[in-house]
């Protein structure tokens, strides 16, 4: 019940933080970390590290940085913050034990698409933390359920990586990545 007690909390604070323009955008420093090891703060703090990471390769991103493409086989910019955006929403919708399917974002601004998919990791964050069984959030696509291993290696890592190259990216465009970032303590520096 207690858990049930969370999500629904989560899930109701989300949507409140989505339609307010007052709330600040996740993950300009990494929250405190959790005083107990358990799989559920271990997989939560994996996924603030992704928001952190994600945060600042996409922070302040111009034109030029968003349509920067090293040749026509790879993603630009933009192209890149697609799907990390789509990788976040299987990532909460893990969490949320909900079914993955297309979701239609060609409407929304750059900015609208980084604050949803760092609200997204937000999300699955808090759920993560709060958990005593991190088995329970399965991947589902369609009847397929496939196990939360797969969360770590897949999405959360791939998402990872893909933050990489936008700060790769916006370097060779002109606009490297804060360097204030201190990626190890999660902060930035005064």
């Amino acid at each position: 019940m207690k858990h049930i007690t969370l999500i629904i909390t989560l899930l109701f604070s989300t949507v409140i933080q989505a339609q307010t323009e007052e709330q600040p955008i996740p993950y300009y420093e990494i929250p405190e970390y959790s005083e107990a090891f358990t799989a559920g703060t271990v997989a939560a703090r994996m996924v603030d590290g992704l928001g952190f990471r994600f945060y600042w390769a996409s922070e302040g991103l111009s034109d030029k940085d968003l349509e920067y493409q090293p040749n026509k086989e790879v993603r630009s910019t933009s192209e890149t913050i697609d799907h990390i955006l789509d990788l976040s929403y299987i990532i909460v919708n893990s969490t949320l034990k909900k079914a993955n399917g297309k979701v239609d974002n060609s409407e929304m601004t750059y900015s609208k698409k980084r604050e949803l998919a760092l609200m997204n990791l937000k999300t699955a964050a808090d759920i993560l933390r709060a958990s005593d069984d991190v088995s329970q959030f399965k991947i589902i696509f369609g009847e397929r359920e496939i196990p939360f291993w797969n969360q770590i290696n897949g999405p959360i890592a791939d998402a990872i990586w893909h933050c990489g190259q936008i700060a790769s990216f916006r370097r060779t465009s002109g606009n490297a990545i804060n360097p204030k970032i201190s990626h190890f303590n999660g902060t930035v520096k005064e």
